[in-house]
């Protein structure tokens, strides 16, 4: 299937799978104009050849989605933070800073980081249980489980473990999604994606990161700054009338990737490969990922440039004016970012949400780990209207207006 600028799905164009598709569903109350002249259109098919003989279920098991679905709402949340606190105080004893230095300049205070037996899939794993908890659903109910992170415990990916951590008995797809702290919205357009024209019905989406494993605990520039967390949420299909996703605004723009990125580098070595007659050149180096390197005055300067613009272009989509806004939800990543990206909106403090003072920048767990906070001590009500957006490595950025519950 193609997709148009606005992330939906065009019908596809081939005949020979056209033909033996008896069905086609339409998409209406999107939150999004269609352009003219693309087509309104899912085809879908609610089996598939040889799916019967999928390995540990039957035909009568199979999770494969049936139906088209005309909306989709958050309807559960969770978090999980490690247990080990590391406040500026404790930073200023391996590193040349203090307390007055970090606060004043980024509003953090405190910051968790993984330790012990923790790792990134148990802090996944146990917000993902909160988030269906709190929605009453089952987790073999769940369709699809996508994991945002840059920190996964294995390169090859994180949502398969957690998958199978949950216990989730029909084998759901699961997979990653790598985009930094913009990962968390990006997990939400892929849900609303699955759901409006895959006919899935429950999502996982977690946004989960733990940045300690690759700061530089040297560099008082970037070592303050990162925490590690999990936060979850549950986004379920709903009748048209309900739909809680409202619209998407996203971009990347790898010229900015010099000023935030963790490259892969060869190790250094003294003796050259290619010897014995071999090729000159293999066999490869060893390579391993560097450290978070990030020039912070220029993603300052990127973050409050194109996050209130995106937001504003979310709000046009959506068809609602910036005074609809009950709640502002940012990736936490500054405390004088979300001072200027709400100065910028017209957004009262007091309609900010923020928690980085004792979590610090958690990457792609910061907006589920503040929403989760934030529903739990009653300040989000089913039903209020939140602008959220994230920014960071890529670079990338991304904004969505939705409704809770």
């Amino acid at each position: 299937m193609a997709t148009n600028a606005s992330g939906f799905f065009t019908a596809p164009t081939v005949p020979s799978q056209r033909r033996k598709i008896q069905h086609s569903i339409r998409i209406f109350g999107s939150g999004f104009p269609f352009p003219e002249g693309i087509s309104k259109r899912v085809f879908c098919s609610s089996t598939f050849e040889g799916a019967e003989k999928h390995v540990g279920a039957s035909a009568s098991e199979s999770r494969s989605p049936k139906l088209v679905s005309k909306g989709c709402k958050l309807i559960g949340c969770g978090s999980a933070v490690p247990s080990l606190k590391i406040s500026n105080d404790d930073l200023a004893k391996v590193v040349d800073t203090n307390d007055e230095w970090i606060s004043v300049r980024t509003g953090i205070r405190n910051r968790r980081v993984i330790s012990g037996k923790e790792s990134l899939t148990t802090l996944a794993v146990e917000a993902a249980h909160k988030a269906l908890e709190m929605a009453q659903v089952d987790v073999d109910d769940v369709d699809l489980i996508l994991v945002c992170t840059s920190t996964p415990d294995d390169v090859f990916g994180c949502a398969p473990k957690v998958q199978k951590a949950l216990g989730c008995a029909r084998n759901p797809l699961a997979y990653d999604i790598t985009a930094a702290c913009s990962g968390f919205i990006l997990g939400l357009v892929s849900a609303y994606c699955h759901i409006k024209a895959g006919g899935f019905k429950n999502v996982l989406v977690i946004g989960a990161d733990a940045l300690s494993r690759i700061v530089d605990w040297t560099d008082r520039g970037t070592c303050i700054l990162f925490g590690d967390a999990a936060g979850a949420v549950l986004i379920q299909a709903c009748d048209g009338e309900d739909d809680g996703l409202l619209s998407f605004d996203v971009h990347s723009d790898g010229e900015g990737y010099r000023h935030l990125n963790a490259a892969l580098k060869e190790n250094e070595t003294d003796d050259e490969l290619g010897s014995n007659g071999s090729v000159l050149g293999f066999p490869p180096r060893q390579a391993s990922y560097s450290c978070l390197q990030m020039n912070g005055k220029e993603v300052f300067r990127f973050a409050v440039r194109v996050v209130p613009q995106s937001i504003e272009y979310s709000l046009a989509k959506a068809g609602l004016p910036a005074s609809s806004i009950d709640w502002l939800l940012l990736h936490q990543a500054n405390q004088r970012i979300l001072d200027a990206v709400s100065t910028r909106l017209q957004i009262p403090s007091e309609q900010v949400i923020s928690n980085l003072a004792n979590y610090g920048n958690t990457s792609a767990g910061s907006i589920p780990l503040a929403l989760d906070e934030a529903v739990r001590s009653g300040k989000v009500k089913p039903g209020h209207t939140i602008a959220a957006a994230g920014f960071g490595a890529g670079l990338t950025w991304a904004s969505t207006i939705f409704r809770w519950g």
